[in-house]
């Protein structure tokens, strides 16, 4: 089970409510570095090892500082994502950097900061070597195909666009040591929000094989495994974290049966988690505008999927806390739902809830990655204000809300 609890006691949360325009999204300081450093100490065993923050969950220059000064790095798949790393004071090799139908001038920025280049494709060779040059570190994506199954979210791997092929795995590097190469990493990503333990460890498997593979074929040692991300986060109440001591213990053992025996040690282990970091310590903080009976009961709020589209986009639950009121006084059962003119603009469905009414304040849970980040314009919608909340327990705006003149900027007129 999981507790679904506020970063500050109720009175403070109204407060909060009362003096900033809500909607707004909220970020606990003192719990994302707590978490940060239990996923840092778990792999402490693992030397260098490093977690690639996944800049896309939260693209925040305040959270980015503070994800470096906990030792991360970051990963990046765009050229803003890595000028915000960059200004994050996040530079070099503590930016993974993964194609994705990348452009010319992307590789050429990612060469020239230095980044750990990810290729995503065998094409992608020549692409890199036109734009910049072959780098001496380079790193490739390996989609297993048929090997492996991807869990429920990311889906089949022979249906991904993403990642280079088991046969086409070792003429990549061949191909890129020919080109300069010296150095070599190899990455997967396989898995999105997985609470099952095992399947990362599986992942680790099948890297280190493929690892244990590539010495063998090609010659080629690798530095580093880029495991991704994926680890997941308990949404609803009643699913369990995932034990990420047991993860790095397994993960040990199949290191000492595999990596060492074949030769391969020291060999580092990094991901690039982003959810599982931040995710339970952000908050969407929203005030109820209206409440009201057609054929089912609704209670409508001042947010929308502009600011937070995972229940619309995925059906995806996040618990929801009426301030001030107890969850045992479940006295109705409500669509909560955004202004959007779109009928999926829904944060619940049938959501046992206590009685509603104008004014209210409602916090949404683990609103901490791919919320404020996922947000759009949709209805001329304004994309609303980020607030971090210190450790030492005052409130900084770390993003200010969209106003129309920001929205009206790049129009002409």
């Amino acid at each position: 089970m999981s507790t679904k609890s506020l970063p500050v006691d109720e009175a403070t949360m109204l407060s909060l409510a009362a003096a900033y325009p809500t909607p707004f999204h909220l970020y606990d300081e003192q719990a994302i570095r707590a978490n940060a450093r239990a996923f840092m100490q778990a792999f402490a065993w693992v030397p260098g090892f490093k977690n690639y923050f996944a800049v896309k969950a939260c693209p925040n220059p305040s959270i980015l500082k503070i994800m470096k000064e906990e030792g991360f790095g970051s990963d990046c798949s765009s050229l803003p994502e890595l000028v915000l790393s960059q200004q994050a004071g996040i530079v070099g090799e503590d930016i993974m950097f993964t194609s994705n139908d990348t452009p010319d001038e992307e590789f050429a920025a990612a060469y020239e900061m230095g980044a750990v280049v990810n290729l995503d494709d065998i094409t992608h060779i020549d692409s890199l070597v036109r734009s910049a040059k072959m780098p001496e570190l380079i790193s490739f994506r390996y989609n297993p195909g048929p090997d492996r199954t991807g869990n429920a979210i990311i889906g089949n791997p022979v249906e991904a666009k993403y990642g280079v092929t088991t046969e086409q795995l070792v003429p990549c590097y061949l191909k890129a040591k020919k080109l300069g190469a010296k150095r070599f990493a190899l990455h997967t990503m396989v898995a999105s929000n997985e609470l099952d333990g095992s399947y990362i460890v599986e992942t680790a498997r099948m890297l280190f094989a493929q690892a244990i593979r590539l010495k063998e074929e090609a010659g080629i040692r690798l530095e580093f495994v880029n495991m991704g991300g994926g680890i997941g986060i308990p949404y609803r109440p009643d699913q369990k974290a995932m034990d990420i001591a047991w993860v790095s213990s397994e993960i040990k053992k199949l290191y000492d049966q595999m990596i060492v025996p074949a030769g391969l040690d020291p060999l580092r282990i990094v991901f690039e988690c982003g959810r599982m970091v931040t995710g339970p310590y952000g908050y969407l903080v929203t005030h109820v505008r209206h409440v009201t009976s057609k054929y089912k009961n609704y209670v409508g709020l001042d947010a929308s999927m502009a600011n937070l589209m995972r229940p619309a986009l995925y059906g995806a639950y996040h618990h929801l806390t009426v301030v001030g009121k107890s969850p045992s006084d479940s006295d109705g059962v409500y669509d909560v739902t955004g202004s959007l003119c779109e009928n999926n603009d829904k944060f619940a469905i049938d959501r046992k809830l206590p009685e509603m009414v104008p004014g209210d304040v409602v916090v949404i849970h683990d609103a901490g990655a791919h919320g404020h980040a996922m947000g759009f314009n949709y209805n001329a919608k304004l994309r609303s204000a980020e607030y971090l909340l210190q450790s030492d327990g005052s409130v900084r705006m770390i993003r200010r809300a969209e106003t129309m003149d920001d929205l009206f900027a790049t129009l002409d007129f």
